[in-house]
């Protein structure tokens, strides 16, 4: 076993080797600009740039990139080498300042959402000091904000800094109010579990849904699937296992905390979870970590699919994105204390999230919309498209007293016993966790668990930022001008939970009963993407963006037209696959089934004209009946798409792609799967989902 902690961040340029290699006055400069956003002088840059340059090439990297997140979803790198021609045909080494700072990237091909023309190419992509450079496949990653020529943001990076600024700014008067002399900075915090799913690699190759989708469109029920809960917690198998191991030691080796690894509920499902770090940062190493994850499991002949819902009646896959937020101290703010009733800052911080999510649900739902994800929300491993808080039995009747005026009792802390006098005792939490609760407070973080395991946590932590920012934003205008500070702060938070208390919901999201409680209530259920995301463009969140400098109206139009493109494309790459993968494979494989059941049934009869031959004729008459049907369906589906439509605008398209081109893939999946169930396993073409999920040992 290498030595972990020698090992841990050896192939980042992080705080220990800027200290240990930059001059004093450039290291603090620096650290200036990465803890109060201070502009670095060009002079500081040169320095900086040469050193890192110098680091990284004694790490063997030959190349630097400007590393960034684009709109497709994942990150894009563009490489260009050290090397600068001299005197007699030789080279040097060499990266400046100017090189480290901005970059220009082709703009033109990735997506904007019509805030450029195919022909503007130009782009800048611009240094987040506060993210380490790493190295990676031989080359030195600078992580960058990417904009267009106009200044526009064309990133996920850019929109989550000016969020972390605007809570860091609300908060900071929040913080003044109380006194609070200490803290020059408030940051919010992230720590994102990822959900995945590892299959055989060969057999991944054999999937043409897989390839093309991420996702199986077909696949019969198999035999077993979650229902003995055996899989979730259990011991690992080697060849995962020895995945795992690898996994940990590239995820530490880019200073990326991974701490847990378990196997979640479903057959060949596990989870990763990192702990906290600064949510840019954390944003930065999730998309790292997939990247890797997919790398590595290539390695050991598996393949990792980081779709929602790889596989029809079993779990999908999500990512637990746990947020927090605290001083520039180490000081957590959402952590209660001993007595959270007598803890008012921290109950004026909660009671602005409370507000914050009421009055916000269609900006956190949109957050984690997708076409992937519409089919794992919902369902019963995830939370419903309602978004609701959980909080626990204690806060509630803290919460609760408040606002009716009376006495809190303060709870004793419980000791567990366990009978065994060999079991050590311990003390019970003041509350349960709520696993179906799609916001949750955990005892000093809330685990926001919407997200899909594909997407980037940067739009979530975006939303939470800003929604949390203008609710602390509101209570600050209203305590700042107040005469008496401390029955003003009393009143705001009482009228706080009287106002936003419906949000709060700490049963069974799962339940029928509460999607009728919840229209009751009047929360929102934007059961799909193309349900949420005409939220987007509202005038009340337009405003929202603009107030707080996180989106101007341009950039958040662009995202809204992202989006549902992003969803339209989605699924009709899979009514195309669906399309292709019925006529090619399918289809044939059924008829070459009944071909030779046809065969045995004359040759029986030829043999003796009295057999039976019930069998035979049953089992063809029923093949038959259904490869018709499915093929009429396909043909429909097929129709529904090719050639596009022509619509007013791409909401009606996404409309048209849930309702209409959706709606028939499901009725085309149902078919399919029944002729899978008849037909002999040697003639279909696919490994089945048996094989897909059993096969890793």
């Amino acid at each position: 076993m290498s030595n972990i902690p020698e090992m841990f961040g050896s192939m980042v340029f992080n705080d220990t080797v800027m200290k240990e290699r930059l001059p004093k006055d450039t290291y603090k400069a620096l650290r200036k600009t990465r803890e109060q956003g201070k502009p670095l002088d060009s002079q500081v840059a040169n320095v900086v740039a040469n050193t890192m340059k110098d680091w990284a090439v004694e790490k063997g990297a030959t190349h630097f990139t400007h590393w960034f997140q684009p709109m497709t979803g994942i990150t894009a790198e563009k490489h260009d080498s050290f090397i600068y021609p001299v005197e007699n045909g030789k080279v040097i080494m060499e990266f400046s300042g100017k090189e480290l700072i901005k970059g220009e990237p082709d703009a033109s091909s990735f997506p904007s959402g019509g805030l450029r023309a195919t022909f503007e190419a130009r782009g800048y992509t611009a240094w987040d000091p506060t993210s380490n450079a790493f190295i990676k496949d031989g080359s030195l990653c600078i992580p960058t904000a990417f904009c267009s020529y106009g200044g526009e943001a064309l990133d996920k990076k850019t929109p989550l800094l000016r969020s972390m600024d605007a809570i860091d700014k609300q908060a900071m008067r929040i913080l003044k109010l109380f006194g609070n002399t200490e803290a020059h900075r408030v940051i919010t915090t992230v720590g994102p579990e990822q959900e995945y799913f590892l299959i055989d690699k060969a057999m991944y190759e054999k999937r043409k849904d897989l390839i093309y989708t991420g996702r199986t469109l077909f696949g019969a029920k198999p035999p077993k699937g979650q229902e003995l809960e055996d899989h979730y917690f259990g011991v690992i198998k080697p060849r995962v296992s020895a995945y795992m191991k690898e996994l940990d030691e590239e995820l530490w080796k880019l200073g990326i905390f991974a701490k847990t690894k378990h196997n979640e509920v479903a057959p060949s499902q596990h989870e990763l979870a990192p702990i906290f770090t600064t949510s840019n940062v954390a944003s930065d190493q999730n998309q790292l970590t997939m990247e890797i994850m997919k790398k590595v499991a290539t390695k050991h002949g598996l393949t990792c699919l980081l779709h929602e819902k790889p596989f029809a009646g079993i779990n999908g896959s999500g990512k637990h994105n746990n947020w927090s937020v605290s001083t520039d101290t180490g000081v957590n703010l959402l952590e209660p204390g001993d007595s959270p009733r007598e803890n008012a800052q921290f109950l004026l911080f909660l009671s602005a999230i409370i507000k914050a999510v009421d009055e916000h649900q269609d900006l956190l739902r949109i957050s984690v919309a997708s076409a992937g994800n519409d089919h794992r929300l919902g369902a019963n491993e995830a939370p419903p498209a309602i978004v609701s808080m959980f909080i626990g039995d204690e806060l509630s009747s803290v919460l609760k007293s408040i606002e009716d005026g009376s006495s809190y009792k303060q709870q004793d802390k419980v000791s567990m016993t366990i009978g065994s006098d060999v079991l050590p005792a311990f003390p019970k939490d003041s509350t349960d966790r709520n696993r179906t609760s799609p916001f949750a407070f955990t005892g000093n973080k809330f685990e926001f668990r919407m997200l899909g395991s594909t997407v980037s946590i940067a739009c979530a932590n975006i939303m939470l930022n800003t929604i949390i920012a203008d609710a602390l934003c509101t209570f600050a205008d209203e305590l700042e001008k107040a005469d008496d500070f401390n029955a003003k702060l009393a009143e705001v938070i009482k009228n706080t939970i009287k106002d936003h208390s419906r949000i709060i919901f700490n049963g069974n999201n799962y339940s029928d009963e509460w999607v009728k409680e919840a229209e009751k209530r009047g929360l929102l259920n934007l059961r799909s993407t193309a349900d949420a995301l005409p939220y987007y463009i509202s005038d009340a969140n337009i405003a929202l963006f603009e107030k707080y400098s996180v989106l101007t109206k341009t950039e958040v139009y662009s995202r809204y037209e992202i989006q549902l493109e992003n969803y339209c494309k989605q699924i009709h790459i899979e009514a195309l696959t669906m399309v292709d993968m019925v006529k090619k494979d399918i289809i044939p494989a059924a008829c070459s089934y009944m071909k030779d059941i046809s065969k045995e049934a004359i040759n029986k009869k030829q043999l003796c004209a009295d057999i039976s031959c019930e069998l035979e004729e049953s089992l063809l008459k029923k093949l038959s009946n259904l490869s018709a049907d499915l093929y009429k369906k396909t043909l429909v589906l097929e129709d529904s798409v090719v050639p596009e439509k022509e619509f007013k605008d791409v909401l009606e398209q996404a409309k048209f792609y849930r309702n209409t081109v959706f709606v028939q893939m499901e009725e085309t999946r149902v078919v399919a799967d029944e002729i899978e169930s008849l037909v002999g396993e040697k003639y279909w073409p696919y490994p089945t989902y048996g094989d897909l999920l059993f096969s890793v040992v």
